[in-house]
């Protein structure tokens, strides 16, 4: 501070005139006083040079949370696989954070000038993100916000998400030509989001208004659903309960085509599959069809349940997501991926249509394998 001040004051001083006569020190060769110095000392040093760009595509995921790092590995595992398998491992960066870190993770993707960054993974990381109002790069959330809310500017969503299943097997039905449904609806969130999904795009479709049963997993219960649907027959059910009662459920059911969600695959025994005989469902490629061609070069690890399988195959989708958003957004997306068939919609949606899927001798069979 006092070397500043020093040279601002030196900066105000008179200057000598050219015809006076040089003092003792320039008379000696000695260098010139402060004063003829000050533009040098007062001048600003040179910006810092721009760090270089890291890689263009940064995956942001919540490994360092107790939470959810299971979940994340299991998606780093795919987005990793698929950028080896296509040679550009070079070309993504990883960054960690925890619970309550992820508006720092994004700061460090900007600062590195990545180009797309893929995620948040957690809805309730994507509404903090939403909320922080922060200019964002190109980024590809790995969740959705609530339907009524706006994504900011330059947010993408591709989900593994519950109503895209609910939709695809309405979207069935109604070509298969069911008319009267009834829907068996569970109290876990999950299952009411299905359930809402379900009626809500049968509906749009020119169907009735489904039957509503409740389920109650006791005796008394299950004696009472067996009654109700026996009033009103349906020619087709929808089981929104979660994958544990959906065996049970059957049992008490009329002998109809019978839909579910994903969930009702948990890998179980080979005992509860043949329980589950002729349930329909929607699950990732990845799952259905292990052995297509498509997926031969890819690795597949050994996981401890079917989510992370699924979570290991919206990886794997959201690298060939992220690899096309790298020069610029495209105006239409569309492949065959290990989650189904992947789209690009007007609204910054990726959606995503899981295959269809049968048990069938307690196997897992895609349903339409003898179309």
């Amino acid at each position: 501070m006092f070397s500043l001040l020093a040279a601002f004051c030196w900066a105000q001083a008179p200057a000598t005139s050219a015809s006076d006569p040089p003092g003792p020190a320039a008379a000696k060769g000695e260098p010139p006083p402060a004063a003829a110095m000050s533009d040098t000392a007062a001048t600003p040093p040179p910006p810092e040079p721009e760090k270089p760009a890291g890689p263009p595509i940064v995956l942001v995921l919540p490994l360092s949370s107790p939470d959810y790092a299971r979940a994340a590995e299991a998606v780093r595992d795919g987005f990793l696989a698929a950028a080896d398998a296509a040679g550009a491992r070079d070309r993504v960066r990883v960054i960690a954070h925890a619970s309550d870190d992820v508006l720092a993770a994004f700061d460090a993707a900007r600062e590195g000038r990545a180009r797309v960054v893929v995620g948040p993974l957690v809805r309730d990381d994507l509404k903090a993100l939403a909320a922080s109002d922060r200019e964002l790069p190109v980024t590809i959330a790995l969740n959705q916000l609530d339907e009524a809310a706006a994504l900011p500017p330059r947010l993408y969503t591709f989900a593994l998400a519950i109503e895209s299943d609910a939709r695809t097997i309405a979207r069935r039905m109604r070509e298969d030509g069911a008319a009267n449904v009834a829907v068996i609806g569970g109290d876990s969130p999950l299952m009411k989001r299905f359930a809402h999904a379900f009626a809500g795009e049968w509906i749009l479709m020119g169907g009735n208004l489904p039957q509503s049963h409740p389920f109650v997993p006791t005796p008394d219960g299950l004696r009472v659903l067996r009654r109700d649907l026996a009033k009103a027959p349906v020619d087709a059910i929808v089981l929104a309960v979660d994958g544990p009662d959906a065996a049970l459920v059957k049992t008490y059911a009329p002998r109809v085509n019978t839909w579910a969600s994903g969930q009702v695959n948990q890998r179980q025994d080979h005992a509860t599959r043949l329980d589950l005989e002729d349930v329909r469902f929607v699950d990732v490629s990845w799952v259905v069809v292990p052995d297509s061609a498509a997926f031969a070069k890819l690795p597949r690890p050994e996981y401890a349940n079917a989510a992370l399988d699924r979570l290991y195959a919206l990886g794997l989708d959201a690298f060939r997501v992220a690899e096309v958003f790298v020069t610029a957004p495209p105006d239409r997306l569309s492949f065959d991926g290990a989650t189904g068939r992947v789209e690009l919609s007007d609204s910054r949606q990726i959606w995503r249509e899981g295959r269809l899927a049968t048990f069938r001798a307690g196997a897992i069979v895609p349903l339409d394998a003898g179309r």
